[in-house]
């Protein structure tokens, strides 16, 4: 709780006011100059930040002495797979706006050949965008699908499975691409 003395000094309270008006811990009780002109913005920002972080420990201290748990959110996190399509399709469409991604190109670089993650509707516009790939990174892509295609052509004459089908087509047009 935030008090204003008449010098003009903040008091900030972190214990709760009783019935009577009076303040519980009034010696845990700090003086924060909040409208002393020393402070500079971003000192005055840093002392917001730890005054909201001692509220919210304060909240939660006074939720588990009334006995009620504190629901705690997991942050929505989006998978790797969906950062990379978006990164992907944010290329095709707002090419100016765009910005390279290294972790989000290694993603699509390494399942470029599962349908299940790349799905096929976003295969042709990874082909578009694997034209533009430069370096090493080109390197590395013909080498690993020139020996992915070894691998698949011996494992492929064993038996003919529709996903080593899909998956060796893929690496012929990456191949036919780049090479």
């Amino acid at each position: 709780m935030l008090l204003e003395t008449t010098s003009g000094e903040a008091w900030f309270c972190c214990h709760h006011e009783k019935a009577s008006g009076e303040y519980e811990g009034a010696a845990a009780c700090r003086a924060v100059q909040e409208t002393d002109p020393e402070l500079s913005p971003e000192e005055k920002r840093v002392l917001e930040r730890k005054l909201k972080k001692e509220r919210k420990k304060e909240e939660r201290k006074r939720l588990r002495e009334a006995g009620t748990a504190v629901a705690q959110k997991p942050p929505a996190r989006r998978s790797g797979a969906e950062l990379a399509l978006d990164y992907l399709c944010g290329w095709a469409q707002k090419h100016q706006d765009w910005r390279f991604q290294k972790t989000r190109q290694t993603w699509l670089l390494l399942h470029m050949y599962d349908s299940d993650k790349v799905p096929d509707k976003h295969f042709s516009t990874l082909l578009a965008y694997l034209e533009g790939l430069r370096g090493r990174a080109r390197e590395l892509t013909v080498q690993k699908a020139e020996a992915l295609m070894q691998e698949l052509d011996e494992a492929g004459a064993a038996s003919p499975d529709p996903l080593l089908l899909e998956k060796t087509q893929r690496l012929r047009q990456v191949l036919q691409l780049l090479s």
